[in-house]
C-alpha cells in the first residue's frame, strides 16, 4: 500500500491540472495542507524528445512529497520509457496516467480520456508502464466517454489487474467537460469494486464536503482541482473541519492579497519565457482566480486585466482599500444609485 493511505490515512490531493499546478503553486498548496501532489500533465514524446519545457514541468523539491509526475499518450512502451527518464531525473514518488483528460488536443492523440474507448489499449498502457518503472503508478480517469458509456467500474477492475496502485475517478464523463454536477454514485460503485484505493474528485469545494464524501462512499482521499485555484486554503480548512467538525475562519483579505504577491515573486526567477512583464501577464487570471469571494473582486479582476508589474500589483491592492471603503460608506450613506451591494460582493 502507498505509505500516504497507511494506518487509515485519508490524503486530500492536489489535483494535476494543466497551466496551474507548477512548482510554486504545488509549493503553496503544500505549505497550505495539501498532502500529496501530481505535477501538471506532461506529454511521453515530449520527455523522449528531451523537450527543456515539457522536462521543466517535472521540476519539484523535496518539501513537495509525496509527489507524482502525471503522463500521457497513448503507446504504454513509449509511457514507460519517458517515466525511466523521469525516475532519472527527479525520481518521483510515483507514476501518475491520465485517462481522464477531456481537451481536445490530447483526445484527437489518442491520449487522456479517448482510452476509455479503447480498454484493451487503456490496459495495454496500464501494463506496460507499470512493468517499466521500479516505483508505484497511479492512474486518473473520468467516469466514462459519455453517458451512454459510463464505464468506470469496468475500467477501474482492469487498471487493478494491471498493477495499477491507486486510482482517482473523476465524477464526469469526457462529453461534459467540467460542465453539470460529478456523479458520486459512480465513484462510489468503483471504490465497492476494487482493493485498491480510489480518490475521489469532482466539486470538493469545503471541508463539509470532503467529510460528506467519506461518510457516504468507500473512497480513501479525495482530491481538489478548480477550488484550490481560488482558495488554496481549502486543504487546511478540509483538515480543521475533518478534525474538529467546525468551519475554520476563511483567509483574510490581508492573507489572500500577501499570497497573490508572494505566488508573483516566486515565479520570476523560475521562468523560461522572460522577465517580470512576461511573468507577471502570464498570471493574470492566476491573480483574477484569487479574488473569488473577496468583496468587490469584480473591481480587482479589471485591474488584473492589463497588470504588468509587482508595483503595479502593489498600486492595485493599495487601491483596492480606497475602492471599497469608498463604496460601503456610499451604501451606509443610503446611495445606492452608484453603489449597489453587488458592487460590494463578489459577483
Amino acid at each position: 500500500m502507498l505509505p500516504w493511505f497507511q494506518n487509515d490515512a485519508f490524503p486530500i490531493y492536489l489535483a494535476p491540472m494543466a497551466g496551474v499546478t507548477d512548482m510554486v503553486f504545488r509549493s503553496l498548496c503544500k505549505e497550505l495542507g495539501a498532502d500529496v501532489v501530481v505535477t501538471e500533465f506532461v506529454s511521453a514524446e515530449g520527455i523522449m524528445q528531451r523537450d527543456d519545457r515539457t522536462r521543466h514541468y517535472t521540476d519539484f523539491d523535496d518539501a513537495q512529497r509525496p509527489l507524482g509526475v502525471q503522463l500521457f499518450g497513448a503507446d504504454g512502451i513509449r509511457m514507460g520509457e519517458a517515466a525511466r527518464k523521469i525516475i532519472d531525473w527527479k525520481q518521483p514518488d510515483f507514476i501518475d496516467i491520465n485517462f481522464g483528460c477531456p481537451v481536445n488536443k490530447v483526445v484527437s492523440k489518442n491520449g487522456g480520456s479517448s482510452l476509455l474507448k479503447d480498454c484493451p489499449l487503456l490496459t495495454s498502457v496500464a501494463r506496460d508502464v507499470v512493468k517499466s518503472v521500479p516505483i508505484p503508478v497511479t492512474a486518473k480517469m473520468r467516469i466514462g466517454w459519455d453517458a451512454q458509456t459510463i464505464n468506470a467500474v469496468t475500467v477501474a477492475k482492469l487498471l487493478e489487474d494491471t498493477g495499477i496502485q491507486a486510482i482517482t475517478v473523476h465524477g464526469r464523463t469526457r462529453a461534459q467537460g467540467y460542465s453539470g454536477l460529478a456523479d458520486w454514485d459512480v465513484i462510489a460503485q468503483v471504490a465497492d469494486a476494487v482493493k485498491i484505493p480510489v480518490i475521489g474528485n469532482g466539486d470538493i469545494c469545503s471541508g463539509a464536503d470532503v467529510e460528506v464524501r467519506r461518510a457516504q462512499t468507500n473512497v480513501r482521499g479525495v482530491m481538489i482541482g478548480r477550488a484550490a485555484m481560488a482558495n488554496p486554503w481549502v486543504f487546511q480548512e478540509a483538515k480543521h473541519y475533518l478534525k474538529t467538525g467546525k468551519h475554520a475562519e476563511p483567509a483574510t483579505i490581508e492573507q489572500r492579497f500577501a499570497l497573490m504577491r508572494r505566488h508573483c515573486e516566486m515565479a520570476i526567477p523560475r521562468s523560461t519565457r522572460g522577465g517580470e512583464f512576461e511573468v507577471i501577464r502570464s498570471m493574470r487570471s492566476r491573480l483574477m482566480s484569487y479574488t473569488r469571494s473577496i468583496p468587490a473582486g469584480k473591481y480587482l479582476r479589471g485591474r488584473f486585466t492589463h497588470i504588468g508589474s509587482l508595483m503595479e500589483l502593489d498600486d492595485i491592492l493599495a487601491d483596492y482599500y480606497v475602492h471599497r471603503e469608498s463604496h460601503m460608506a456610499r451604501q451606509e450613506n443610503g446611495d445606492h444609485e452608484e453603489a449597489s451591494l453587488s458592487e460590494i460582493a463578489d459577483d
